[in-house]
């Protein structure tokens, strides 16, 4: 099918967007039952190893409520603006899956935790918008099929599909938008940054890894069409499980321009789940939408209700950290980056620990330049995250050193690797590499002497007002001293001895 451009369909329609953001947390154990929680750490478990009798559904085995998810969930409805319930209910929603062993979920329904909020979202242009939360309930994970055969890595065309029971009872947090109307060409940017902001917020909380590629956090992205001037929604589909910023904006464009080719084209629009396909970019059918009553909810029996006492709820309001928005303007200020390198460290996840190293007395734009510079190359030819290289504290006692002159901007890399490789703090790295730029006048001089014998010339030139040719000098000296020599007393000493 050939779409039409997103020009197009907007020119036509009014998209209407719904997120739902899935957060795992990351207590120790699972929401309902003392296994290990696989969320909490990026520790790999063998298949079907993190798990116990209420995670596979056992007869006779009883849930009971992880009190430190509760908390989470508590804290993340409070940071997300909402009301938390004095009294909430758990709920069976039942559907077969056959990695969900009960053949139920325990999720929350009519009575969620976390209600009626609202976030602000800052868009590329610095701009806001802000989205309404409907609700933030609490459920627990499903497990994970594994397609084998085929060349979809879906269930159509495998050979056979093999079953882990160790995501089935990770405690989850959905967190369900009202509709969006009216971004208009914003909308599928406001989809990625709200969910980058959701992202920020949960971080920031402590409450989960939030690491997308590992499913920590997912977003199932709801995009309808409303004709221009119409006053009623369109029908929706819902696509499942996008586990990255890039692939929310990219799937909401597609089903713009794939709903509006359907419409103009007088078809209509099927109420289904859509899977989305990150090497073609684009979605494909799933299976029709359930509503509610399909899934026949009622109140779990086996579970009393989450009455939080009033004041644990403020105690957990008043540990609250500053939001994700307010502190990226904030620090935008205060560091007075341009708004490429400001964007870059937000990109790059660097913000918090350049935050630190400028806390441990760096100066930002110093800051930036070590962690998405030298220590981003090393990360990146290592393949691991460029705070897991060097400490803040340590970034900013090598940018001392390099302030203080003991180490020139080519010393101070190789200084920066012996720190990586755990040698030490800079000052330990520099003694024992014998790292400290030459500042002796004696060991210069000679140098300088001896770079002079080979170029007599030079002198002269400098006494002709051709003070540039100094550069020669220079460069011969620090290669002489191993690039340690202090090029500016360098310089200076050459200048003395011209006007001799």
């Amino acid at each position: 099918m050939n779409l039409v451009s997103l020009e197009k369909a907007l020119d036509a329609f009014d998209p209407v967007i719904g997120l739902e953001v899935h957060v795992e947390l990351n207590t120790q154990s699972k929401m309902f039952s003392p296994a290990p929680n696989p969320a909490a750490s990026l520790e790999e478990y063998a298949p079907n190893t993190a798990i116990s009798p209420v995670c596979l559904g056992l007869p006779g085995s009883l849930p009971v409520v992880n009190t430190e998810a509760v908390r989470s969930s508590i804290a993340l409805g409070l940071a997300l603006g909402c009301e938390i319930a004095p009294s909430s209910r758990f709920a069976r929603k039942n559907y077969f899956y056959p990695d969900l062993a009960k053949n139920y979920q325990i999720s929350q329904y009519d009575e969620p935790i976390a209600h009626d909020g609202s976030v602000e979202v800052e868009l590329d242009d610095q701009t806001l918008w802000t989205v309404e939360i409907e609700r933030a309930h609490m459920e627990e994970d499903a497990g994970k099929l594994t397609h084998v055969g085929g060349e979809t890595g879906r269930i159509h065309g495998a050979e056979y599909s093999l079953v882990d029971y160790n995501r089935a009872g990770v405690p989850l947090v959905e967190i369900v938008t009202r509709p969006i109307v009216g971004a208009g060409e914003k909308a599928p940017e406001l989809a990625r940054a709200y969910v980058q902001t959701i992202r920020d917020i949960v971080l920031a909380l402590g409450v989960s890894q939030a690491r997308m590629e590992r499913g920590n956090l997912r977003c199932d992205a709801n995009v309808s069409l409303m004709p221009k001037g119409a006053d009623s929604f369109g029908t929706r589909s819902e696509t499942k499980n996008v586990n990255s910023f890039r692939s929310i904006e990219r799937a909401v464009i597609f089903e713009i321009r794939r709903q509006a080719t359907l419409l103009l084209e007088g078809k209509t629009i099927v109420q289904e789940t859509r899977h989305w396909h990150e090497d073609t970019g684009k979605t494909s059918p799933g299976r029709p939408k359930s509503d509610a009553d399909d899934y026949r909810y009622f109140p779990e029996p086996d579970l009393l209700p989450v009455t939080p006492d009033p004041e644990w709820v403020e105690t957990i309001r008043a540990e609250l950290p500053e939001a994700p928005v307010a502190r990226r303007r904030r620090l935008r200020d205060a560091w007075q980056l341009a708004d490429t390198d400001f964007q870059a460290l937000v990109n790059a996840d660097l913000l918090s620990t350049v935050e630190a190293t400028v806390e441990a007395g760096c100066e930002a734009a110093a800051a930036k330049k070590w962690w998405l510079g030298e220590l981003s190359r090393l990360a990146n030819e290592r393949g691991v995250p460029a705070d897991s290289l060097a400490t803040p504290a340590q970034v900013a006692e090598l940018e001392a050193e390099v302030v203080a002159g003991t180490v020139n901007d080519k010393l101070a890399r190789e200084v920066l690797l012996g720190i990586v490789e755990g040698e030490g703090s800079a000052s330990e790295v520099i003694a024992s590499r014998g790292l400290a730029v030459v500042s002796d006048d004696g060991a210069l001089i000679d140098a300088i002497d001896a770079a002079l014998a080979d170029q007599p010339d030079v002198l002269d030139k400098i006494r002709d007002g051709k003070v540039q040719a100094a550069g020669a000098i220079i460069g011969q000296v620090m290669k002489a001293l191993g690039g340690q020599a202090d090029a500016q007393r360098v310089r200076e000493l050459i200048l003395e001895r011209a006007q001799a």
